[in-house]
C-alpha cells in the first residue's frame, strides 16, 4: 500500500546512492499517434523547494539525495477502457533540471484506495512525491494515475486487469513523448519501468505489451518488478484453499480483483454467488472499502471455491487466466524482487514466473529473493536494487 511504500521509501533514503547517467542521443519528434490532451505545469520547485516538500513524507536525509530542482506535470491524454471505448486518462510527468541527456522512468504505483494519491495530483505525501524523488535522481519520470483515478475517477479502477494497466500505461509514455518534444526535455530515448505490488505486476503487464505489441516504439533497457501477482491463476486457487493472512486490507483488495473480473468480463453475478451471505450485503453496498477481517476462505462462497478448485467455473477461471502475466519470455533485462515471506502477495507468483521464463528460453531474467521478507519490508531492497540496476544497465 502507499502506507507502505512511504514508510520503506524513508529507509531507502539512509542507504541510497547517488546515479549518474551517461550521455546519449537528444529526443527527436516521434510521428506516434497524437495522444496527448494537455499538459499542465503544476509546480516548478528549486532545489530546496522539493528537499522541504518532499522531507515531511520521505524523511529529513532527502536533502543528502536531492540533486535538482523539478518541474512537476499534470498530464491528461486519451486511451481506451477495458471495453474499447476512448476515454481520457491522467498522469504525472516529472521533468528535472538537469543537464542531459536523461533517460526516462516509467514508475507504475501500488495498490491505492484514495483517489488523492494518485501520481497526477502532485500532493506532498502521495505517489507523486515518490517519483519526484526519482526524477531528481537522473530521469524523466512518467507516472500513469490508471484508469479510475484523476481525470478518469469517474470510471471504475481496472484493478489488477492486464490490459486495461498496460494500455493505460502506454499511452501515458505516448503522451509523454509529446509533452517532451513541446517542452524541448533533453531526452536519450531510453526507456526503464518499475513498480511494486500493483505497480509491479502494471509494469510486467506493459513490459510485455511493449515487447509483443511496440518493439519499436520504445528503447526499453530495463524493467524491475517487484512483488506483483503475475501468477493469477494459482493465486486464486491457493487463496480459495488455504488460510490467508486475514488482514483486512489484504481481503479488500483480493474482493477487488473479483469485482473488476466479474464487471470487465460481463459475468455480472450477485454478490451471494461470490461471497458467502453473511458478507455478501456489505460487499455489494461498500464494494472494495468493505474492510473484513478473518481468512478469505471464510468470506468467499462455498459455490465459488469449489468452482475454482474442481475447475468448474470455467467463465470466472478464463477471466482470470486472461490476467495472467507469468509466463512468457521477455527479451528486456528484468528483475523479479519479492519477499520470501510475504503473506499479501505470496512469493510464489515471482517463483513461477522466473521458472517459466527460463523454461521458455529467457536467459536474461533475474530473481531476487528477499529472505524473510513481508510485502512492505521488501519494498526497500527492490527500491535499492533497481536504481542500481538502471544505473548499471545502459
Amino acid at each position: 500500500t502507499q502506507i507502505m511504500q512511504t514508510k520503506y521509501f524513508k529507509y531507502l533514503i539512509i542507504s541510497l546512492t547517488f546515479v549518474t547517467w551517461s550521455c546519449g542521443k537528444v529526443a527527436t519528434n516521434d510521428p506516434q499517434p497524437v495522444v496527448l490532451v494537455s499538459a499542465t505545469l503544476v509546480k516548478e520547485l528549486t532545489k530546496q523547494q522539493l528537499i522541504a516538500s518532499l522531507a515531511a513524507s520521505l524523511g529529513s536525509q532527502v536533502s543528502l539525495f536531492v540533486q535538482s530542482g523539478v518541474k512537476q506535470y499534470k498530464v491528461v491524454y486519451k486511451t481506451k477502457n477495458t471495453d474499447g471505448t476512448e476515454i481520457q486518462a491522467s498522469g504525472a510527468i516529472i521533468i528535472p533540471s538537469l543537464t542531459g541527456p536523461l533517460p526516462m522512468l516509467s514508475y507504475q504505483h501500488g495498490t491505492i484506495f484514495d483517489d488523492k494519491q494518485a501520481p497526477s495530483y502532485l500532493s506532498a505525501d502521495g505517489e507523486g512525491a515518490i517519483a519526484s524523488f526519482l526524477s531528481t535522481l537522473g530521469y524523466i519520470v512518467v507516472a500513469p494515475d490508471y484508469i479510475g483515478y484523476g481525470a478518469s475517477n469517474n470510471l471504475p479502477h481496472t484493478y489488477e486487469h492486464r490490459n486495461g494497466l498496460a494500455t493505460a500505461s502506454i499511452d501515458l509514455l505516448r503522451a509523454a513523448k509529446e509533452v517532451i518534444a513541446q517542452e524541448k526535455a533533453n531526452w536519450n530515448q531510453n526507456l526503464y519501468i518499475a513498480g511494486y505490488s500493483e505497480g509491479g505486476y502494471a509494469t510486467m503487464s506493459l513490459q510485455k505489451k511493449i515487447e509483443e505489441e511496440a518493439p519499436t516504439e520504445f528503447n526499453l533497457k530495463a524493467s524491475s518488478c517487484g512483488a506483483g501477482a503475475y501468477n493469477k491463476t494459482l493465486s486464486f486457487k491457493t487463496l480459495a484453499t488455504t488460510k490467508s493472512s486475514g488482514d483486512p486490507q489484504h481481503n479488500a483488495s483480493y474482493i477487488w480483483v473479483l469485482l473488476t473480473y466479474d464487471r470487465v468480463y460481463k459475468l455480472n453475478r450477485p454478490m451471494t454467488d461470490y461471497f458467502a451471505a453473511a458478507y455478501a450485503a456489505q460487499i455489494q453496498k461498500e464494494q472494495q472499502n468493505a474492510r473484513i477481517q478473518g481468512s478469505l476462505t471464510t468470506i468467499l462462497s462455498d459455490a465459488v471455491k469449489k468452482g475454482v478448485t474442481d475447475g468448474t467455473d470455467t467463465a470466472l477461471l478464463n477471466a482470470v487466466k486472461d490476467n495472467d502475466v507469468f509466463d512468457w519470455k521477455p527479451k528486456t533485462p528484468t528483475r523479479l524482487y519479492h519477499g520470501t515471506s510475504d503473506t499479501y502477495v505470496p512469493y510464489f507468483n515471482s517463483q513461477t514466473a522466473f521458472d517459466a521464463m527460463q523454461k521458455r528460453g529467457a536467459t536474461n531474467v533475474t530473481l531476487f529473493p528477499v529472505a524473510g521478507g513481508d510485502h512492505g519490508s521488501s519494498i526497500q531492497s527492490f527500491l535499492l536494487g533497481t536504481i542500481d540496476f538502471f544505473s548499471t544497465t545502459k
